[in-house]
């Protein structure tokens, strides 16, 4: 392995060439640029294929092209970027091409500001575009997760034929920290794809299609995309616990969040308050059953986020609200210090919620 100091989005450029990916199609945007500037930079030098497309809808479906060739591909974008991209989001999942889509959050609503923010949680895990459809999607803490969850994100797009979103944030895509990259994978060692469409007499028969106008016919396709995700549920739940054991409460988070939450548990524990930490690395699949077990002998949660409250309706429906679930949150791209964290714990278990 090899082993660099990095920028977080420039870690996703270098994981991606090494897992294969032949395309980059996308359009710059404050603070996911540097994906798009690295990739300028290593993909031609590589052998592969840059484009810098004239918005992120022509990025987009740039991707639903070659996606559907068979090439591993991938985009970078943030918030409003991403927004746009939806449209051809849903037509990926609707014809099963499979492309990694990586959302360096920033604040909002609207233009909002280039700080960090989780706000893009719901567009993220409800599916953002039209139609009934969930994408699998990860959620790095560090550099190092950048670049595992980027290679991690190309293997879960192929082996279920649909797209995977990288969501993070402004913090960990900007932030420098040592990364290990792993050998590059080979092009014999790929998933063979006899799904796509070459152009050519051997694939004339490859249809790559969102379209079917019968209803019954719309709805047997819908159903077998379900059992497709019910699978990914099954098999694909990531999460990461943090002195869970013996814990009185239970604080959940993702992203720079997990990260703050591990120094508050640590110094609250110096303090003699037995605090955990349940962080979620894949958002969808939710690890539903992980809280739900955890509901049964921990009487509180804390949940803390950079929005208005997202991720907190899942944690809810996870434990089916057994336990008192409390909530802290920052916006606009505040990031909540440990200090502020510790003042919250300290007064809930103090039975004071202030």
């Amino acid at each position: 392995m090899a082993k660099e100091f990095i920028k977080g989005n420039y870690a996703v450029v270098k994981a991606a060439i090494l897992a294969g990916a032949e395309t980059y199609f996308g359009y710059p945007i404050t603070p996911a640029s540097e994906i798009a500037e690295g990739s300028a930079f290593y993909f031609p030098k590589t052998g592969r294929t840059f484009l810098q497309a004239e918005s992120e809808v022509a990025s987009i479906n740039m991707l639903y092209g070659a996606g559907g060739a068979g090439v591993r591909t991938l985009t970078a974008s943030s918030s409003p970027g991403i927004s746009l991209m939806q449209e051809g989001i849903s037509y990926s999942v609707g014809s099963e091409v499979p492309c990694l889509i990586v959302n360096v959050n920033r604040g909002g609503p609207g233009l909002g500001n280039i700080a960090p923010e989780q706000s893009d949680y719901n567009q993220s895990t409800k599916g953002g575009g039209h139609g009934s459809y969930h994408l699998i999607v990860l959620a790095p803490n560090s550099a190092q997760e950048m670049c595992d969850f980027t290679i991690k994100g190309f293997e879960l797009a192929d082996r279920y034929r649909t797209p995977v979103l990288l969501l993070t944030d402004a913090f960990i895509g900007q932030m420098m920290e040592p990364v290990e990259f792993p050998e590059p994978i080979s092009k014999q060692d790929l998933p063979s794809k006899p799904w796509a469409t070459l152009g050519n007499p051997q694939t004339k028969k490859s249809i790559i299609n969102s379209i079917y106008l019968e209803p019954a016919e719309m709805e047997q396709h819908i159903i077998r995309l379900e059992k497709k995700m019910d699978e990914v549920k099954q098999k694909e739940v990531l999460f990461e616990e943090y002195l869970i054991e013996d814990a009185e409460i239970i604080t959940v988070g993702y992203g720079i969040i997990s990260r703050v939450l591990k120094n508050v548990v640590e110094d609250l524990r110096a303090k003699g308050i037995k605090v955990g930490l349940l962080r979620p690395q894949t958002l969808w699949p939710f690890p539903e059953k992980r809280l739900a077990q955890l509901a049964e002998k921990v009487n509180k949660f804390l949940v803390v986020e950079m929005s208005n409250g997202q991720m907190i309706n899942d944690v809810k429906l996870a434990t089916n609200c057994k336990p008192e679930i409390y909530f802290y949150n920052r916006m606009g791209g505040v990031v909540p210090t440990a200090d502020e964290i510790i003042h919250k714990i300290e007064n809930i278990m103090g039975g004071n919620n202030g």
